[in-house]
């Protein structure tokens, strides 16, 4: 809610909205550590989309039953060649400007919505009902030690969400209405689905499948490359791949192109933002800890101690210290005389704050990537990182503003002035500190 209300009354994005909490040159690091956790998001996405595979393999058999491996057993060649066809769809889409992207989504999620339907109809009738996982009694066993597991996968998606929704409510027609209704809902109904459909196939085809395309791929076999499962196959891949390229090109090529071209607006735009996140998503080889499912969590929720303790000061700066008023002109103007300059262009109160947020859950981290058989306190503190880090960044930053207040607070307004002057103040012209001020037009892809 926050993220989309600063987006929609100011039409900035996280690049610009890091200067006024962090300083005009103390901005840079929260963003540049961002970009580095949107490209190992990208190359999950990557991963993923490349298992699509089975969708040629309905047309292709030979394909499907392809074992083939590389890099040392862990990645299926027919996986890699999914991947580079993934890939090429993808650069091809990043050509398309992120304010004509609504239509392309719009037929994305009809597909995928029609797999999500047409699965849980195939399920739920061949079983009768939501199959056997909902009748199995509950097992008490060792659940101190996975009570706060469901926290563990939950919470680097949230940070991933929350700390990009300023680059995306922007290219909604209504952020606060989608933040919070569509989004909490639409990801409940997948989930809820995905559980049915998981709990139905385990009784259909005999074993617990979680992952769709794998889900996929088993059907195929279950009912012997039959023409209808190929054909069913085929369509419900294709709507997968499509929520896949369409997750990946909203959460990765438009956020990470903005930060990209934020840090050297000079030298980068948002599509070439994108074509350098793309090939750093491909060779960092994302195979290998996708192979161990405690090494994905471990990396995952390293990135949340960071961007976790860069949301809360953020969220406590707009919300509580500056009642959502921001001098909107001061920004983009990057010498002392911008009212968020601060000490030499840092914001020595953000990085103390951020330091306190982090220590909590750092241990822990070094811990499970030490060993990731240790569990103890510090362990479960991490496991939840993002919600400590959220809480006690927020509350750091609150508690030292109340004792040192910042400069320029309750200066500005609480909206985008169509007629403010960027880059200027009190009419002397200053060096303009470049940033994307609203998505209009096909120029737009090329500004920020």
């Amino acid at each position: 809610m926050p993220w989309a209300g600063m987006s929609d009354c100011y039409k900035i994005r996280n690049p610009t909205a890091s200067r006024f909490t962090w300083g005009m040159r103390g901005a840079y690091p929260p963003v540049i550590i961002r970009t580095f956790t949107t490209i190992f998001w990208d190359e999950l996405q990557a991963y993923w989309g490349g298992q699509a595979s089975v969708t040629l393999g309905s047309i292709i058999t030979g394909l499907a039953h392809m074992d083939d491996t590389l890099a040392g057993g862990i990645l299926l060649t027919k996986d890699l060649i999914g991947m580079i066809l993934y890939y090429i769809f993808f650069i091809s889409i990043m050509a398309i400007p992120p304010e004509r992207l609504q239509k392309p989504f719009i037929v994305s999620s009809i597909l995928f919505g029609g797999t999500l339907i047409g699965l849980l109809a195939w399920a739920v009738y061949n079983v009768h009902g939501v199959g056997p996982m909902f009748e199995e009694p509950g097992k008490l066993s060792d659940w101190t030690r996975y009570a706060n597991r469901p926290c563990q996968y939950i919470s680097p998606i949230l940070d991933f969400l929350v700390d990009n929704s300023s680059d995306l409510f922007p290219l909604t027609f209504a952020p606060t209405l989608s933040q919070l209704i569509a989004a909490p809902v639409t990801i409940i109904v997948t989930g809820d689905v995905g559980i049915i459909v998981t709990s139905c196939a385990d009784q259909i085809v005999g074993e617990v499948i979680w992952q769709p395309f794998e889900l996929l791929a088993r059907i195929q076999d279950f009912y012997g490359n039959s023409p209808k499962a190929r054909a069913g196959v085929f369509f419900a891949g294709l709507g997968c791949v499509c929520a896949q390229l369409g997750i990946s090109i909203v959460l990765n090529s438009v956020s990470a192109g903005m930060d990209m071209a934020g840090l050297q607006p000079k030298y980068l735009n948002i599509r070439r933002g994108a074509y350098i996140l793309a090939a750093a998503g491909i060779l960092s080889n994302p195979w290998q800890y996708l192979s161990n499912a405690s090494t994905l969590l471990t990396v995952l929720s390293g990135f949340g101690i960071f961007l976790a303790a860069f949301t809360g000061i953020i969220l406590a700066d707009y919300l509580v210290i500056r009642r959502c008023i921001i001098s909107l002109p001061d920004v983009y103007i990057g010498n002392s005389s911008s009212i968020y300059w601060y000490f030499h262009g840092f914001h020595w109160r953000a990085l103390i704050a951020w330091v306190v947020g982090v220590f909590p859950t750092m241990p822990g981290f070094v811990m499970s990537v030490r060993n990731p058989e240790t569990y103890n306190p510090w362990v479960r503190t991490f496991n939840i990182a993002f919600f400590v880090g959220l809480f006690v960044s927020f509350t750091a930053f609150w508690l030292i503003c109340k004792i040192s207040l910042p400069p320029g607070v309750g200066l500005g307004t609480g909206y985008h002035e169509e007629d403010m002057r960027f880059g200027e103040k009190e009419s002397s012209p200053t060096w303009i500190l470049d940033g994307v001020l609203e998505l209009k037009g096909s120029a737009s892809w090329g500004l920020l």
